[in-house]
């Protein structure tokens, strides 16, 4: 969750000294990834992709993703200390939403429980020979 956090502060960091990137200025983006924020904001991300896959291989998706949802709190963090963004009271508000719904799920369980498969007719079958 820092990782990504983080990676976007130094993508958004990167873009701002970049400028306008689109299709008619392919040379942009090109010099663009030259630029070491978006290289370390890169790098982070994919620390953070990576640690998603992770968490994802032994947890559902339905817990995991709104666990990361704790990285709004750290990226307007960032936004205004780092950034020099000036983050309102309805951002404030909307981010205080987003806690209060992780922390409903956070209540739950990890992994949702599956119940043992039905025996089939052919292991019904196997087991009276």
């Amino acid at each position: 969750m820092i990782f990504g956090s983080v990676g976007d502060a130094f993508l958004s960091r990167g873009m701002k000294h970049a400028g306008s990137i689109d299709i008619h200025h392919v040379t942009r983006l090109v010099s663009a990834l030259a630029d070491p924020f978006i290289i370390l904001g890169i790098l982070s991300l994919l620390i953070f992709m990576s640690s998603y896959m992770h968490a994802l291989s032994f947890a559902d998706l339905s817990y995991v993703l709104p666990a990361t949802a704790i990285s709004y709190i750290v990226m307007v963090l960032l936004s205004i200390v780092w950034l020099h963004e000036h983050v309102g009271p309805r951002r404030w508000t909307g981010v205080a939403f987003i806690v209060l719904g992780v922390g409903l799920v956070a209540g739950g369980p990890s992994r949702t429980e599956q119940p043992s498969a039905p025996i089939s007719e052919f292991e019904t079958i196997g087991k009276r020979v």
